[in-house]
């Protein structure tokens, strides 16, 4: 059995439990302030793509919580 690297928007929402607006939204918005920074993506003519690797790391980039408690509002430095 393959592991797909690259997946579709539908398939890279599935797999960060985002939904595809998030997404689109999140690429139009770029890394605004005081928004959940866009995960990279690719542009293959009018495609677009999410390298699994580059989620995973956007995933880990968050900061991991206990409890509520600990939000400070911001990713980890």
């Amino acid at each position: 059995m393959t592991t797909k690297n690259v997946l579709t928007e539908a398939e890279a929402s599935h797999y960060i439990c985002m939904s595809r607006s998030f997404l689109r939204q999140a690429r139009m918005d770029g890394n605004r302030l005081n928004r959940t920074p866009a995960p990279p993506f690719i542009k293959i003519g009018r495609s677009i793509r999410y390298m699994k690797g580059d989620l995973d790391n956007w995933l880990s980039s968050f900061q991991r919580l206990e409890h509520l408690g600990q939000f400070q509002g911001g990713r980890n430095a």
